[in-house]
């Protein structure tokens, strides 16, 4: 009985042993099935090119089908570039068998605590995977990966490993290897490199897109140039009296970028190499049908271009504009800068996703909150007097208009439409801080930060804002509340015609998010195609006033100090938005205002993309549906919400008789939401204190003997200012507290 019992126990466990090795040979099959020779270390694989289209078909930019790849003995190669490139890929490449644990282990810290997203490969795991192996994320492949690795390692020595590396790792575009890579960058062979040029190349393999000097971020190339020479002081092979001179050497690249439309297409490949990776971007053959409208796209970089090259004398140095459709969100131009290969501004830079201060080109924002929140209305009249702001922990604030002087009693179309500074103040502090930087957010301006870091000056530009999120922000004015994330990218293929993705803006009509009731947008909009409203400012003929378009919303914005100038236009149609300013943020002349910098470009670019879109040219999609609404000159139609009513001229309250022959003030008309008409006059007959000899009202500094009592007509604005209606504008400034 205990034999029977034993042997059926001995044959349970063969079994077992049986099933046990039976899966792990399945695994393995499964795992190493097909896996390559390490002896091949090439891929047979033949690179197709990469095309970008504009929205009609045209080709933009073709990345080429060759890989530009001259192979070079490691001899060859000058020790900078070796030693660079192992301190920033693999600081222990000489020491390891091929696996780096505490790379792994320091790739997942950084990534789980710091959020900062890195791989732990070695240079000998990095040459598996882009010779041998497809970019594949699997389970099977990390396993084919570690097992090729080290039979590499077994195979091959560390000087062979890091030549055949140096030789077919991608460095961006069609440059495979660091001989191609240092013709394409610097125009020279490799053995000529000298530290710095070496530093920047060995930085790109991780990310060519990203820290490429021909990207759409080439500021980000210093960057990783600086870290590369960082860790080779670290690893001990250069000193740090090396390494700042290196840091400093100015570096001269050669030319090479897209023709057409070089700053957008840039910043496609970016994010397709993101979504794909670089070596399906560079080779795999993509067919990426974008946005753009080339015809618009050719317009507007000549329309900088000259206009840039007539504002010399006024020491403006660069421009950009960007353009979209504010319904779908799409980016029909993009100028990132006056012209891509030039080299006093640093072309290849685009101002479009730079942050630069916005000046006046905020204000609808502000105005906008707080005609939502109904804490104003379009009539609601502010005391354009001398003010100072004292916030408590801060320094009393005292802003100045843009001409230097005061205009009295200005309700809010006019204070807006002239792009005064004290009113939009006086507004910012109605809306509180919290909440405008909070709405900024919301409208989709990006770069905003803790409210803690702005003050009062917010509303007159004190942030940091791209041109990219302006036209975002303005675009929900255009749309009628609805904040649509800008598309730049419809469709991306394979070269064999298979669909990886598509995206069709006219339905992202339907998916929009919206900030504002359409109700308040119209009044903004309202207020800001009025050329009677900024007339003061701006006079009835300016740049402001596209022929035949009386429909345009515009607002323009300058600095106090000059360096930044804009103009932001738009209508159901298009949103155009146009900077001009130095990329290294030095002030422009005293002549640049708000409608003789960015204005004569956006007059330009507004009138062209209006023509072309009130012809139908944009409405294929909507044809196809059925859906395409007329076009036209008509202003916006009065939306639901909004009422008009006759308002005195001077303080926006309601007129003091009803009699319509004799209302008791000069009238005019203007729109309200619901519920905000005034129903009462604002004038108060009240004693005040007169200032003897300027009859204006005396300030609290006035000596009593200079001071006399006087009963005259006053209004009390919304931050508190008295301003009495009869006497001389004041110039002695008041102050006002708030508690912010």
């Amino acid at each position: 009985m205990i034999k029977r019992i034993k042997k059926i126990f001995s044959t349970r466990r063969r079994i077992k042993a049986a099933i046990y090795w039976g899966l792990v040979a399945s695994v393995g099959i499964y795992l190493f099935w097909g896996i390559p020779l390490p002896t091949k270390l090439i891929s047979e694989t033949l690179p197709v090119s990469t095309k970008i289209f504009d929205r009609n078909g045209r080709l933009i930019y073709e990345i080429y089908t060759d890989r530009k790849r001259t192979p070079i003995k490691l001899t060859e190669i000058p020790d900078y570039v070796k030693e660079a490139t192992v301190s920033i890929e693999d600081k222990d490449f000489y020491k390891h068998q091929g696996i780096s644990y505490s790379g792994i282990v320091r790739a997942f810290y950084n990534t789980t605590f710091k959020h900062d997203l890195q791989g732990g490969s070695t240079i000998t795991q990095q040459l598996v995977k882009n010779t041998l192996l497809t970019s594949e994320r699997t389970l099977r492949r990390k396993a084919q990966e570690l097992v090729l690795t080290v039979v590499l390692e077994s195979v091959y020595s560390k000087d062979q490993i890091l030549e055949k590396y140096l030789n077919t790792i991608p460095y961006g575009g069609t440059a495979y290897g660091i001989e191609s890579a240092s013709e394409t960058y610097f125009g020279k062979p490799a053995k000529d490199l000298s530290l710095a040029e070496s530093a920047l190349l060995a930085g790109l393999p991780q990310r060519p897109s990203t820290y490429s000097p021909f990207g759409a971020h080439p500021e980000m190339a210093k960057g990783r140039q600086q870290e590369v020479l960082k860790q080779m002081v670290a690893n001990g092979y250069i000193t740090q009296t090396e390494s700042d001179e290196a840091d400093r050497e100015s570096l001269i690249y050669a030319d090479i970028s897209p023709t057409q439309a070089p700053h957008f297409s840039l910043w496609i490949k970016e994010q397709l190499a993101q979504k794909y990776g670089e070596k399906i971007v560079e080779q795999g053959g993509l067919r990426v049908y974008t946005t753009l409208d080339l015809d618009i796209q050719e317009l507007a970089q000549q329309a900088v271009a000259t206009e840039v090259g007539k504002l010399k004398k006024q020491k403006v140095g660069n421009g950009a504009t960007i353009v979209t459709r504010p319904s779908t969100g799409e980016i029909l131009a993009m100028v990132g800068s006056k012209d891509y290969f030039a080299t006093d501004e640093d072309g290849k830079v685009n101002v479009i996703l730079s942050q630069r201060q916005p000046g006046s080109s905020i204000k609808p924002l502000n105005y906008a909150l707080a005609i939502k929140d109904r804490k104003i209305t379009p009539a609601t009249a502010f005391a354009d007097v001398p003010t100072c702001f004292r916030v408590a922990g801060q320094p009393s604030y005292c802003p100045v208009n843009y001409d230097g002087t005061y205009h009295g009693l200005v309700q809010a179309r006019f204070a807006l439409g002239n792009s005064y500074n004290i009113p939009a103040v006086k507004v910012l502090a109605l809306n509180g801080l919290e909440n405008f930087i909070d709405f900024g957010k919301k409208m989709g301006l990006t770069t905003l930060t803790d409210p803690k870091d702005y003050g009062l000056s917010a509303t007159l530009g004190g942030v940091l804002v791209r041109p990219f999120d302006m036209a975002v922000a303005y675009g929900v004015l255009a749309n009628q509340g609805v904040e649509q994330p800008l598309v730049a990218i419809t469709k991306v293929a394979d070269w064999k015609g298979n669909t990886l993705e598509e995206y069709d803006p006219a339905k992202n009509t339907l998916t929009g998010t919206r900030v504002l009731d359409p109700s308040v947008t119209f009044l903004i909009s309202h207020i800001l195609y009025d050329n009677n409203a900024r007339a003061g400012a701006f006079g009835t003929s300016s740049f402001l006033n596209v022929s035949g378009h009386p429909e345009v919303s515009v607002k323009t914005g300058t600095t106090n100090d000059r360096r930044d100038n804009w103009t932001i236009g738009y209508t159901a149609d298009a949103v155009v938005v146009t900077w001009v300013g130095n990329n290294d943020n030095t002030s422009m002349g005293g002549a640049v205002s708000g409608v003789s910098g960015a204005s004569p470009i956006w007059n330009r670019v507004m009138r062209s993309v209006l023509a072309k879109a009130e012809s139908g040219a944009y409405d294929q999609n909507e044809k196809d549906r059925g859906t395409v609404k007329s076009r036209g000159h008509a202003w916006p139609k009065q939306p639901d919400g909004v009422i008009g009513a006759t308002i005195c001229a001077d303080t926006g309250g309601a007129p003091p008789s009803q009699d319509p022959t004799n209302p008791g003030c000069p009238t005019r008309f203007e729109y309200f939401l619901s519920g905000t008409v005034p129903g009462v006059s604002n004038i108060v007959n009240q004693d005040i204190l007169i200032n003897n000899l300027t009859g204006q009202m005396a300030s609290p500094t006035d000596p009593p003997d200079q001071v006399h009592m006087e009963n005259r007509p006053t209004y009390t604005d919304p931050d508190g200012t008295l301003f009495c209606l009869n006497c001389p504008v004041a110039s002695a400034s008041a102050t006002t507290n708030y508690p912010l």
